[in-house]
């Protein structure tokens, strides 16, 4: 009797043990499938390029070199964000969650708008409206023309905070840095022994700043032009003020490049559809 009350103990011991070792397995199969997913969604390793046109642009000046882009087949992820003119965001198109290299198109409704502090705001904006959405740590940045400069002062206003995306690599095509032509007389200032203008643009002024607190590591290419018409200049930008930029990075960024687009398709606006900077960006941005 004493015997089978053992045996009945001990057999219930084990299927107690058996249960408890079934529920263990299935809870770390489930954990694993979790982190399975999160795995395969692609979002934590993507790094998504945003693109910021010019002054009384829109995205449409930004879709030439997206669609070039889309051509090598770099991406098949394209959105688009919008900012009013209260910097409200409103997105339109979908990154898959295979997607590793999406490009976000930004477009401002307010294009005429000469403070920078409201545009790096608006940029700031659509940054963490994607970024809302998709978890992302890392990007990439491309202006032409004040794209360049939102961009710029939006990395010296807002690029110090904690959850700001790290910036990977910045593609700055027809600058305006330290002055516009016909506009500002310290377009032609200019020193290529540290790359300081001798004077400077109040503008620039503030933006020197960034000496200190330009995000570290980041691979910058700076893309002007120069029509060759002695203005030494697109038309608008001198070759001088875009390369000012140097200054303004050299002392953080990890590399540093520069390319200069000569002849009748390096003025001003057709820089961006320019075949010789949609291979450049294309090369630079995704090794492509």
């Amino acid at each position: 009797m004493f015997s089978k009350v053992r045996k009945s103990k001990f057999l219930i011991f084990l299927m107690l043990l058996l249960i408890l070792l079934v529920t263990a397995c299935s809870k770390n199969t489930i954990k694993s499938n979790k982190q399975l997913s999160k795995t395969q969604a692609g979002y934590i390793s993507t790094t998504p390029t945003f693109f910021f046109h010019g002054w009384g642009s829109s995205v449409n000046a930004e879709s030439h070199m997206v669609n070039a882009a889309q051509k090598a087949n770099v991406t098949k992820d394209v959105m688009t964000a919008i900012v009013d003119k209260n910097g409200n965001v409103k997105l339109s198109g979908h990154i898959s969650k295979n997607a590793q290299t999406p490009i976000i198109k930004v477009g401002f409704l307010d294009n005429h708008n000469h403070n920078y502090q409201t545009d790096a705001r608006f940029a700031y904006n659509a940054i963490t409206a994607v970024q809302g959405k998709y978890p992302f740590t890392k990007m990439n940045l491309v202006g032409h023309s004040m794209g360049n400069m939102d961009i710029m002062f939006m990395l010296l206003y807002y690029g110090q905070r904690k959850k700001f995306l790290q910036v990977k690599r910045q593609v700055d095509i027809a600058g305006h840095f330290n002055g516009i032509r016909g506009m500002q007389n310290t377009a032609y200032s200019h020193n290529y022994k540290n790359g300081k203008p001798h004077r400077l643009d109040s503008d620039y002024k503030k933006l020197t700043k960034l000496r200190q607190i330009y995000p570290k590591g980041v691979s910058v290419m700076n893309i002007y032009g120069d029509l060759e018409n002695d203005t030494h200049s697109d038309d608008d930008v001198t070759i001088y003020s875009a390369r000012s930029l140097k200054y303004l990075v050299s002392p953080r960024a990890s590399h540093y490049e520069e390319h200069m687009i000569t002849g009748p398709n390096a003025q001003h606006s057709k820089l961006h559809e320019n075949l010789k900077v949609d291979d450049l960006l294309i090369k630079f941005l995704w090794g492509k």
